[in-house]
């Protein structure tokens, strides 16, 4: 049996729905590999539910994955989700029209830092950052500003299939997560911990 196998038995259940919605993925999207899946989806799912976060911000929807975990997990919250690429957002639509959780879920078809840069004030009580690589630094930026205190973030993909390590990584994507992490890490306002879960995923608690 391999160690996924055993993982898989003994977590919480992947909902029919989302197992459907991570098969479709995989199938009608070239990265399919960028959908959340059972693991970190079930981590979503109990991480929204300890926070009880009331608005929700993701930047990057993909096929809404990850934005249903989160829904489910808090489901009195209103969430708002960005995705830039316009070719997605009749599937995305059509995903959260069929899903019990959609109907608290707002997408916008917009760029994440022009959006962002329209909120004046402490807004959110849980960003979740998957979006473009290169911009994670400014992500962090305007999500400290519009994050309420107390309030956290969720950043996905920080290990980066373990290029952050490597010295002779020096494609923007690589590093622009490298410069988000050493941001986070030099801090002190700032509660974190980097979880090895698929390609890691950094939890960050805003304190003051």
């Amino acid at each position: 049996m391999l160690i996924e196998d055993y993982i898989e038995r003994h977590i919480s259940p992947e909902p029919e729905y989302l197992h459907k919605l991570d098969r479709m993925t995989h199938l009608r999207r070239l990265h399919g590999r960028m959908c959340s899946g059972h693991w970190q989806g079930r981590l979503l799912v109990m991480l929204t539910a300890m926070i009880q976060p009331k608005r929700i911000l993701e930047l990057g929807t993909y096929t809404a994955y990850a934005t249903l975990c989160m829904a489910e997990g808090a489901p009195e919250a209103r969430i708002d989700t960005i995705e830039v690429f316009d070719e997605n957002e009749t599937l995305i639509r059509q995903v959260l029209a069929q899903s019990p959780y959609g109907r608290n879920v707002t997408l916008h078809i917009d760029d994440a830092i022009h959006y962002m840069s329209s909120i004046s004030s402490e807004h959110y009580d849980l960003i979740l950052i998957d979006a473009d690589k290169r911009q994670y630094p400014e992500y962090l930026t305007h999500a400290l500003r519009i994050l309420r205190t107390g309030g956290y973030i969720l950043a996905d993909n920080t290990l980066w299939d373990g290029k952050v390590i490597d010295p002779t990584q020096k494609d923007p994507q690589t590093l622009g997560i490298c410069r988000f992490n050493d941001m986070v890490a030099a801090d002190p306002s700032l509660q974190k911990v980097i979880i090895p879960l698929r390609d890691g995923l950094t939890l960050i608690r805003k304190q003051k």
